[in-house]
C-alpha cells in the first residue's frame, strides 16, 4: 500500500521536520520511502513544503501531483494546495489559522484542528507540527504511532533529544485528538 501526503506551511512551523521524521519511521517499519522538502529563500515566513511517499512496493516518484492526503499549516497553503487533494482523501487544517470558509469539499475527510492552541497547552507553540503528524499517522496507518515516536532520535539533531518527550507529547496528542473526532467530523 502506498501513502502519499503533501505538508505545507511557512517557514518555522516545522513542516521538513515531520516530513523528514515521517520518512524516517517508515524507514524504522522497513518500508520504503521518499522525502521530497522544498522551501523559499527566507530563513523563517517563507513557503516550505514537503511530500512523502511510503509504501511497500517500490516508489516510482518523490514528486505527487494529487496526493492522498495533505497536511495544511497556514492559508496561503490552503489556498494553493487544498484542491490538489485526491477525492476521498485525508486534509489535516491548522483552523488556528485557516478560517472554516473555501474548504467545502465533500469528497475528502477534513480533520480541522486547532494546532496553535493544542501546542500552547502542552507548553511550546513549536509542537504544532508534531500534534499534526500524530493525527496524520493516527487516521492513515502510514507508520505506526512506535515508530514515528522512536524516529525522533533520527530526525532531531542530538541536541535537542531533551525535547524528545514533549514531542511524544504532542504526537500522542494529536493522535488523541484524530481518533475522537472519527466518527464526528472525519
Amino acid at each position: 500500500m502506498n501513502h502519499e501526503v503533501f505538508m505545507a506551511g511557512f517557514g518555522g512551523q516545522g513542516i521538513l521536520l515531520i516530513g523528514n521524521l515521517l520518512a524516517y519511521a517508515a524507514i524504522r517499519e522497513g518500508r520504503n520511502t521518499s522525502y521530497f522538502p522544498a522551501y523559499g529563500v527566507e530563513k523563517r515566513g517563507g513557503a516550505a513544503t514537503c511530500t512523502v511517499v511510503v509504501a511497500d512496493g517500490e516508489v516510482g516518484s518523490p514528486v505527487i501531483g494529487n496526493p492522498g492526503a495533505a497536511i495544511l499549516l497556514n492559508p496561503l497553503s490552503m489556498e494553493k494546495y487544498f484542491g490538489r487533494v485526491r477525492a476521498g482523501g485525508l486534509c489535516i487544517v491548522n483552523s488556528s489559522l485557516i478560517e472554516e470558509s473555501g474548504d467545502g469539499r465533500s469528497d475528502l475527510r477534513v480533520l480541522r484542528l486547532p494546532l496553535n492552541e493544542l501546542a500552547l497547552e502542552i507548553g511550546d507553540a513549536r509542537l504544532l507540527n508534531m500534534i499534526a503528524i500524530g493525527a496524520y499517522a493516527e487516521l492513515t496507518g502510514a507508520v505506526s504511532l512506535d515508530a514515528l515516536k522512536a524516529a525522533l532520535t533520527d530526525a532531531l539533531p542530538e541536541r535537542n533529544h531533551r525535547f524528545i518527550p514533549l514531542n511524544v507529547q504532542a504526537i500522542d496528542l494529536g493522535a488523541a485528538r484524530a481518533r475522537a473526532a472519527v466518527g464526528a467530523t472525519v
